[in-house]
């Protein structure tokens, strides 16, 4: 027992002198003291002999140009240990480093012709190379190293790695499609790369071999339409992802998940017209018990809406169609809770783009008084109802139905935008005190949105409060306000004109320019409002407008009037001379979005 003890004892203390050792020949390494690191190196090899010992005793002579001893060292070595290929990579470091080229590359190719059909010698080697940058040598290794072990794919990943690291496009991503033929696990790692490697070339490139292979695979592997359908993605190709994704939804009998992402995807860039091929897809091919039929028929329908509404050019007949296509839904799947969010689309289509308020508010009402119907759902009923009430100028109807909805939500953000609206009413109403007093506490609101709006009306209030003793000018600008609320535009226009007239010169002038835009802007008269917009900057530089009209005229020049690189210098301008505005974070996200930036 004792005897083991001290054995234990002594090998205990030999191994830790021998850790101690490793820790301060490392230290000597790294601070250039390569004489007292090849002494403890050295003797570390000699004591317990490893590459990592060797290499870095080799590299302290090469550090201290002692090339003499430390081609004699590794001479020695390799007469040992012939098989430890990675020797003649330093023997050609060696040489390389004493000035003979040609010597070096000797070793390089002596290595390589010594490879065996041994994997981890294989990897061995090529991480040598790849650790002397030596990127060209490495891939030959791992490629010679494929025919050894008669697996071309064997490498494949490691392959793709060098390649990117040379910048070689096309063959990089040859090598990570092939390594997803043994490990298609790792489809997510190559999609990573992808994104954060291939330019847009480089994804077209990437499409172009995906064909090839889908065309040649006679095996019918749906990885490549997937990782197909997901280039087409990042290259903005809705159609053609849908494409794939469709033959890989019928290929598999799947539940029509990937093509409703799809239609998801397309929907949010806007492309309506492959959205709404994804969507009709699942509602003409799946049952309607199936887990999206549903959501595809509701969804279908709100981007029919949006393609229509989303300030694009729209017929009544257009127009009409959404609606028949809505009531066909209803008629469908019936007038419940289910659909009640389908019922509230429809009832803003006919209140704000057919002008029918009553048919509107009859299906609202109906909404509000069904059993069953999710309360946030009914609350949102009652906002939009609110509102076309208004729009009939039934105002007590209105406020009463806010407050509901305020009372019933009141830390919640319905219930922020809820009194909102309601102080807007009072603002229309020309209850000026009160309303500011309810937007200055709305402008903490955790909705960024209520939170601009209320700060907005709060301090146009503020601004334009008593600078005369009936506040008349500011009632009418308010009423003008309200009747381009109520799509009632002529009359506005009328309104602002008799402001003009009736006060010339009032500090009002350039709110009521910028109000003219955003009456022609809701009539779809794009360069009219821009014309506005542009003349409140012109003409009032200090006008609290500014920055609204700058983010407006931004806007139009972004969507409507397609120009953008005027967009893009209207938004610089926002946020860089105007950065205290609320509108500043919002224009610096549109700019670096339109300049092609990762937007967070």
């Amino acid at each position: 027992m004792l005897r083991q003890f001290f054995l234990l004892l002594v090998l205990g203390t030999s191994l830790g002198l021998g850790a101690q050792s490793n820790q301060l020949a490392q230290q000597y390494y790294m601070d250039g003291e390569y004489e007292k690191a090849a002494e403890l190196y050295l003797a570390l090899a000699e004591e317990n002999y490893n590459t990592f010992y060797f290499d870095r005793y080799v590299s302290s002579l090469m550090n201290l140009r002692q090339y003499d001893e430390a081609e004699r060292v590794v001479k020695k070595q390799l007469k040992r240990t012939p098989e430890e290929l990675t020797l003649y990579v330093t023997y050609g470091q060696l040489l390389e480093q004493n000035g003979d080229e040609e010597g070096a590359q000797k070793q390089y190719r002596q290595a390589i012709k010594e490879l065996r059909a041994d994997k981890f010698q294989i990897t061995q080697l090529a991480n040598a190379f790849v650790q002397l940058t030596k990127y060209d040598l490495a891939i030959e290794v791992y490629e010679r190293g494929g025919k050894l072990i008669k697996d071309d794919t064997s490498f494949a990943f490691n392959l793709g790695d060098l390649y990117r690291r040379k910048g070689a496009t096309a063959p990089m991503i040859t090598s990570y499609l092939d390594a997803l033929v043994d490990e298609p696990e790792r489809i997510r790692n190559v999609q990573t790369y992808f994104q954060r490697f291939l330019d847009r070339d480089g994804l077209l490139e990437a499409q172009k071999q995906l064909y090839a292979r889908i065309q040649e695979d006679r095996k019918d592997n749906p990885l490549y339409p997937e990782m197909l359908g997901w280039v087409l993605i990042q290259n903005k190709d809705y159609k053609g992802a849908l494409r794939q994704a469709r033959a890989l939804d019928k290929r598999l009998d799947e539940n029509g998940e990937r093509v409703f992402d799809i239609g998801t995807l397309a929907g949010n860039a806007r492309d309506y017209e492959a959205a709404i091929a994804a969507y009709d897809y699942i509602v003409e091919n799946k049952d309607p018990a199936s887990p999206y039929y549903l959501e595809a028929k509701r969804e279908g329908l709100l981007t029919r809406r949006r393609a229509i509404t989303d300030g694009y050019a729209y017929t009544e007949e257009d127009l009409r169609i959404l609606e028949s296509a809505y009531f066909d839904f209803l008629r469908q799947f019936g007038n419940n809770p289910a659909s009640a969010r389908i019922a509230i689309q429809l009832a803003e289509l006919e209140a704000l783009y057919l002008n029918d308020l009553e048919k509107a508010t009859g299906i609202l009402q109906e909404i509000v008084g069904l059993n069953g119907v999710n309360e946030t759902i009914r609350a949102r009923a009652k906002l939009a109802l609110a509102d076309y009430y208004l729009m009939q100028g039934e105002v007590w109807e209105s406020t009463l139905l806010y407050s509901q909805v305020d009372k019933q939500f009141k830390e919640d953000l319905l219930g922020h935008e809820a009194r909102f609206r309601n102080a807007r009413l009072s603002y229309f109403r020309g209850d000026f005190e009160w309303a500011q007093s309810q937007f200055d506490v709305l402008k903490a609101s955790t909705s960024r949105l209520i939170a601009n709006d209320a700060l907005d009306l709060s301090v146009f209030i503020l601004d334009n409060l008593g600078l005369d003793t009936t506040a008349v000018a500011l009632q009418t600008y308010a009423d003008a306000e309200l009747l381009m609320f109520q799509n009632r535009y002529d009359e506005a226009f009328a309104t602002l004109d008799t402001l003009v007239k009736a006060f010339p010169g009032h500090d009002l002038e350039d709110d009521v320019v910028y109000l003219r835009g955003k009456i022609y802007q809701r009539l779809r008269q794009y360069e009219a409002a821009a014309e506005q917009y542009a003349q409140v900057i012109d003409t009032y530089p200090k006008s609290i407008r500014l920055d609204n009209a700058l983010y407006a005229l931004a806007g139009l020049y972004e969507e409507q009037l397609d120009d953008k690189a005027k967009a893009q210098e209207l938004y610089e301008t926002l946020f860089i001379d105007y950065s205290n505005s609320i509108l500043a974070v919002e224009a610096r996200k549109k700019y670096r979005a339109l300049r092609g930036d990762a937007v967070q």
